[in-house]
C-alpha cells in the first residue's frame, strides 16, 4: 500500500458554519467527504473536533485549533505535504516552508490606494500570496481585484466558484418561521455592515407603500442601530422586520415566500445569497458592481446606483417584466442556481491538490 499524501486544511472558521468563511469551510468539507480522497490523509483544524468527527466521521483527521497557534513560535511543527489556507485573513500559518494553497474570497476594502500597504492586514495578505504555491479565487472579480493591488507570484491560479448550499428545498408546505410575514414582502440577508448597503432598501421601501421588507442577519452592530433609527425616523416600523440571525428553515421560508430578493451590496467576493434565492426561482435585484454581475448573470436585475426613486422604479418595472414570463424566468433562475455546485467545486480543489503534489514530486 502506497503512503498517503498529507493535507492540512486550515479550517478553524468551522466554528461559525452559517456565516461567511465558516459557511465556505463547512460546505467544501462536506463535499470533499463525498469524493474519492483515498490517496490523501486530510487533517482539519477545528476548535471542536468531536462535533465535526460526529458529522464527518473517519473522512478526516481532527486537530484541535488553539488560538496560540497564530504566533510563529507555537505554529504546528508537523510537516504536511500541502497546507491549504481556506481564507486569506487567518493568522495561522505552517511552521515549515511547504507547498501552500491560498483561497482568496475578497480582498479587504482598500480605503487609501496610495498607502494601503502600510496596514497590517494588507501586509499579512501579501505575505500569504508570496508564499503560495497555488492560488484559488472564488470569482473572477476576486482574482482581478487581487491582481490590481498586490504582487502575485508566478504560480498556478484557479477560479473555483462556490456551490449553492441549498440544493434541495427541505421545508414542508405548512412550515411557519419564528417571525412570519403575512403581507407581500421583499427579502434580504447579511450581517449589518455598511458594505451591505441596507439603508438604501429602507429609503426605497418608503416609495413602495404596499410592500414589506425582511432583512435577516446579525443586527447587533453599530450599523444595525443606525438602520433601526432610520426605520423609526421614516415611520416604517410596521413594514420592516429585522428577525436577526435565523435558522436554515426560516431562511428557506423567506426565500420561498418573498416577492423578490434584494441585495444592494457595495462589495462582494461572490454573493452567495443571490444563487440561494435563484434556487427558489425568485426575482433577484442586486448591485451592478464587484462580483455580483458575474454571479447573477443575465438572470438578475441590476441597480446602477442607489437613488431611492430609481431603485423603486427599477424594482417595480422589473417585477412586471418577470411576471409576463414567470415560469420561463423561474426555470432559468433555478438552472443557474444549480450550476453552482459544491461537488464540482470539491473535485476542482482536489485537482489543485493533485497538480501540486505531482509537481512537488518532480523536484
Amino acid at each position: 500500500m502506497s503512503k498517503k499524501s498529507t493535507l492540512f486544511l486550515e479550517s478553524h472558521h468551522l466554528q461559525n458554519p452559517f456565516f461567511g468563511f465558516g459557511q465556505f469551510n463547512y460546505h467544501l468539507l462536506k463535499a470533499l467527504k463525498e469524493q474519492d480522497v483515498s490517496g490523501l490523509n486530510i487533517t482539519l483544524n477545528t476548535a471542536n473536533p468531536e462535533k465535526w468527527r460526529n458529522e464527518f466521521g473517519a473522512a478526516y483527521v481532527y486537530k484541535k485549533y488553539r488560538p496560540l497557534s497564530r504566533y510563529p513560535l507555537v505554529r504546528t511543527r508537523k510537516k504536511y505535504d500541502i497546507w491549504h489556507s481556506l481564507n486569506q485573513n487567518t493568522k495561522i500559518e505552517p511552521y515549515h516552508d511547504i507547498p501552500y494553497v491560498l483561497t482568496v474570497h475578497n480582498i479587504t476594502y482598500i480605503k487609501n490606494t496610495k498607502n494601503y500597504m502600510e496596514e497590517d492586514v494588507h501586509q499579512r495578505f501579501q505575505k500569504k500570496l508570496s508564499r503560495s504555491s497555488a492560488i484559488t479565487y472564488i470569482s473572477e472579480y476576486a482574482k482581478k481585484s487581487t491582481h490590481d493591488f498586490f504582487d502575485i507570484p508566478k504560480v498556478p491560479e484557479y477560479v473555483i466558484y462556490n456551490g449553492n448550499p441549498i440544493s434541495d428545498i427541505t421545508i414542508s408546505s405548512n412550515y411557519s418561521p419564528s417571525v412570519a410575514v403575512n403581507e407581500p414582502f421583499l427579502f434580504s440577508i447579511g450581517e449589518f455592515t455598511a458594505r451591505k448597503n441596507f439603508k438604501s432598501l429602507i429609503r426605497m421601501l418608503e416609495l413602495i407603500p404596499k410592500m414589506h421588507l425582511v432583512i435577516a442577519g446579525k443586527n447587533t452592530t453599530k450599523e444595525a442601530q443606525e438602520i433601526k433609527d432610520l426605520i423609526t425616523n421614516k415611520g416604517l416600523s410596521n413594514r420592516i422586520v429585522l428577525p436577526g440571525k435565523i435558522s436554515e428553515e426560516d431562511k428557506q421560508w423567506y426565500y420561498q415566500n418573498c416577492e423578490a430578493f434584494v441585495f444592494p451590496s457595495l462589495r462582494e467576493g461572490f454573493g452567495l445569497p443571490i444563487i440561494e434565492a435563484m434556487r427558489f426561482g425568485k426575482p433577484v435585484f442586486t448591485s451592478n458592481n464587484t462580483s455580483l454581475p458575474e454571479i447573477g448573470g443575465d438572470i438578475a436585475r441590476y441597480w446602477d446606483h442607489y437613488d431611492p426613486k430609481y431603485m423603486a422604479h427599477a424594482l417595480l418595472e422589473g417585477l412586471k417584466g418577470i411576471q409576463i414570463n414567470k415560469k420561463e424566468y423561474q426555470a432559468k433562475a433555478i438552472k443557474r442556481a444549480n450550476s453552482f455546485n459544491w461537488d464540482i467545486a470539491a473535485k476542482q480543489y482536489l485537482e489543485v491538490y493533485n497538480n501540486l503534489l505531482n509537481r512537488s514530486y518532480e523536484y
